[in-house]
């Protein structure tokens, strides 16, 4: 990495590490908790390829995704560069029948061997990619012939992004504040997948409703972007 995306890069993960006990909270709230895996079982079962596949979890942060999918009979390897966010996935997951395997790793430049995945996938990660387009290219190098890419997000800050993560040198994030998830969906094919569809989740968007979101964030309707390696 350059000096500027090393500078961005440690700014991100120190705040997500600091936040990361109130995030897993969050998470882990009782009156949603048993909801929001069922929603999200279907949503991933969906697009992902039939169990077991292996999967990456780019940016797993507290491990809610991994573990899910490693539930559902994938096998699911997550990564993430901020150290608070991997200790709190490890400390859950060490219970499970199957947990997934959770390294450092870089959302943007992961250190893993080509052809090694079956499925790329993650949840509120596109917004926070250093270089969105890189990403996408990386993990297309590390799918199968037939892999799948599927990420959700939204359009989290229309009103711009503000200094969340401090100096944020031009180019960089270009999806923290975008106006339009085809946003999204444009640097997905840019990067070089094919195929690629967005789906509103509008039963993600009822919990929401009805739960509430994670404190300073609004009710927005999210959507899950799905391209394939060409």
């Amino acid at each position: 990495m350059s000096h500027a995306d090393t500078r961005l890069q440690d700014s991100i993960n120190d705040y997500w590490t600091e936040r990361a006990p109130a995030y897993d909270a969050y998470q882990q709230r009782p009156e949603r908790r048993d909801l929001d895996h069922r929603v999200w079982a279907r949503v991933w079962s969906s697009v992902l390829p039939p169990a077991p596949a292996d999967v990456l979890d780019v940016g797993t942060g507290s491990g809610h995704v991994a573990r899910l999918l490693a539930g559902l009979g994938h096998r699911v390897t997550g990564i993430d560069l901020s150290a608070g966010m991997l200790e709190i996935a490890t400390r859950h997951a060490a219970g499970d029948p199957a947990p997934p395997r959770f390294l450092p790793g870089d959302a943007v430049d992961p250190e893993l061997p080509a052809s090694s995945f079956d499925a790329v996938v993650g949840r509120y990660v596109m917004w926070t990619l250093r270089d969105p387009e890189r990403a996408v290219a990386s993990w297309r190098r590390l799918l199968r012939p037939g892999g799948v890419v599927a990420m959700a997000d939204s359009t989290w800050f229309t009103d711009g992004l503000g200094d969340l993560y401090g100096e944020r040198p031009e180019g960089h994030l270009p999806l923290a504040d975008a106006g339009s998830i085809d946003e999204v969906r444009d640097a997905m094919v840019r990067g070089g997948l094919v195929d690629v569809t967005i789906t509103p989740l509008h039963d993600v968007l009822e919990l929401d409703r009805a739960h509430g979101v994670a404190p300073g964030h609004e009710v927005r309707l999210q959507h899950l972007l799905v391209g394939r390696r060409g």
